[in-house]
């Protein structure tokens, strides 16, 4: 019996098809987590279990493979649950090109000095997870707070021209995510106070999300665009 990442195919591929296409030096960058929230059994937070880059043609493949036996992941030596498993994105693209430099230079900063237990694979990955490529989306993520609520709040102040918002339904609320390029020129200048003052406010700049159509302790994300949503 195997893990379950992947739990709406249609979400998923629907999803992949939606995001911006990368340039040759751009990629995705994938993380699977267990979450201490979603299985108290475990301890810490949070536990970086898998974690991976990719464009779009092979996203789902590469998911689908972190779909291995029941019991190879492992917190102190017990398996972790399925119910504690969440797959999350950095909704902006990655620079290899960034990441490179930055690595660079920190195996120049760390072969001067004396083996610490680090590994080069691990530090390459942290590199490309923080080498944003561009900016695309701005994404909030808003817990314990209706969507209804703060979608008839954005309506009804008039904060933000709708047309350049998508909302992402997660476990514990939503995360909603500004096309930057699509907003309108009478919201450039007072969108972003206007926003981050809505209350249910977890996170602003998060950047890293659920993946739609995927495991998020027991739920399974959707994503919509703003102004279709009845």
């Amino acid at each position: 019996m195997n893990y379950k990442i992947i739990l709406d195919e249609t979400k998923l591929k629907d999803f992949i098809n939606w995001l911006p296409d990368l340039k040759n030096d751009e990629c995705y960058y994938l993380t699977l987590f267990s979450r201490k929230k979603y299985c108290n059994t475990l301890s810490g937070d949070k536990q970086c279990l898998k974690r991976l880059t990719t464009n779009k043609e092979y996203m789902f493949d590469k998911i689908k493979q972190l779909e291995c036996e029941i019991g190879c992941y492992k917190q102190n030596g017990n398996p972790i649950p399925q119910e504690a498993l969440a797959l999350y994105i950095t909704i902006n693209p990655r620079s290899y090109v960034k990441a490179t430099v930055n690595v660079l230079k920190k195996f120049i900063d760390i072969i001067l000095q004396e083996y610490n237990d680090y590994n080069p694979h691990q530090l390459v990955l942290s590199e490309i997870q923080t080498a944003k490529s561009k900016t695309i989306f701005y994404d909030i993520d808003f817990d314990n707070v209706q969507f209804d609520i703060i979608k008839d709040e954005i309506i009804n102040k008039n904060i933000i021209n709708p047309d350049c918002l998508y909302v992402l339904h997660t476990r514990g609320g939503f995360h909603l995510l500004v096309e930057i390029e699509k907003i309108s020129n009478e919201f450039k200048k007072s969108w972003y106070k206007n926003i981050t003052n809505l209350s249910g406010i977890d996170v602003t700049n998060s950047d890293l999300m659920p993946i739609p159509g995927c495991h998020q302790g027991g739920f399974t994300p959707y994503f919509e665009k703003f102004f279709i949503i009845k």
